[in-house]
């Protein structure tokens, strides 16, 4: 049986990159292909969704939405999987939200925001087409609006929470090769995604994240040299960039996701969140709520193991009441 793959997507997409990592460490036999106006319709519509990535496998299913992907694709990768078994992978499923959901955002303001990067990444997207990059400018603030980062204060505050991060990244590379040990999840797939399609595509988030030389040399090759061994650190202590991760959690994404689920609940179009220290405006989100069930209902799963009881004191120490 054929056993290629074909992701249609772009350099420049966070989740097309995160999908590419994840490929290379389960070590398949892959293509990226520009999902070009000549090919966007068959594909939307085999797909169901407009959005990049879809993964189109050997038995010819077009697939969208990274997480549920790699959750097949662990079942097609023994020994390879993304998210590993019972507690562990609720912790690493917990991370790969956080940066999904909420560091994404974070990426769209870098992109927008600054004038050299957004005509830097629409010229690529576009191919030099000077009035397709002139439309994607300016659908590219509209994001930034819906996604919260419109005041000053929020893009400093949004910038400064990803320098944190990279800080943390920083000093985890000098004890383990991975986020949450020696062995790659989904966690190390997004976080890459990011560097790789953003902060060190786009020039300016490129020259802020400069000086975090294992960071960059991390990104740009030694990730990718798994060899299939290692371990994880255990469940719920894990790495201390985990921890790190979970405590900015409870201040930015556990408001947000709680405040969106809610307005979405009641039918609304908009809600606000006390984010940094400030009433914000965000459009409503139905995929947010959708993912965060997804993640409750993988914890619902674990009530007939020993891994159920654990979890939920976990959940309860590091106040991530949003998934209880």
């Amino acid at each position: 049986m054929n056993s290629h793959y074909r992701v249609y997507g772009g350099e420049l997409s966070y989740f097309t990159r995160k999908l590419e990592a994840a490929l290379i460490f389960y070590g398949a036999d892959f293509e990226i292909v520009a999902k070009t106006p000549d090919i966007a319709a068959d594909v939307e519509q085999r797909s169901g969704t407009h959005q990049v990535p879809v993964l189109q496998t050997p038995e010819n299913w077009m697939i969208g939405d990274t997480t549920p992907l790699m959750y097949l694709l662990d079942s097609r990768f023994p020994g390879r999987e993304m998210f590993p078994d019972g507690a562990l992978g609720v912790l690493t499923h917990v991370l790969e939200e956080y940066f999904d959901e909420w560091i994404a955002r974070t990426m769209v303001h870098y992109r927008w925001h600054y004038e050299e990067s957004a005509e830097f990444a629409s010229a690529r997207m576009t191919g030099g087409n000077a009035e397709a990059a002139a439309r994607i400018r300016a659908w590219g603030p509209r994001a930034c609006r819906a996604t919260g980062t419109d005041s000053q204060h929020q893009q400093d505050q949004a910038e400064a929470e990803y320098l944190r991060i990279m800080e943390a990244l920083e000093l985890q590379l000098q004890s383990t090769r991975y986020l949450l040990g020696d062995r790659p999840t989904a966690v190390d797939c997004v976080v890459l995604g990011g560097l790789r399609a953003h902060t060190n595509m786009d020039p300016t988030p490129k020259r802020a994240i400069a000086g975090y030389q294992r960071v960059l040399a991390w990104a740009e090759q030694t990730a990718d040299q798994w060899d299939g061994e290692g371990e994880l650190a255990p469940f719920p202590e894990s790495t201390p960039f985990a921890r790190f991760v979970l405590g900015e959690m409870q201040l930015t994404y556990v408001p947000y996701v709680m405040a969106n689920g809610q307005a979405l609940a009641a039918g609304a179009k908009a809600f606000h969140a006390d984010i940094y220290g400030e009433e914000v405006s965000y459009l409503c989100r139905p995929y947010p709520e959708r993912s965060r069930q997804m993640l409750r209902q993988k914890i619902l799963t674990l009530a007939e193991t020993n891994d159920s009881d654990l979890v939920s004191n976990w959940l309860k120490a590091t106040s991530l009441n949003c998934f209880a």
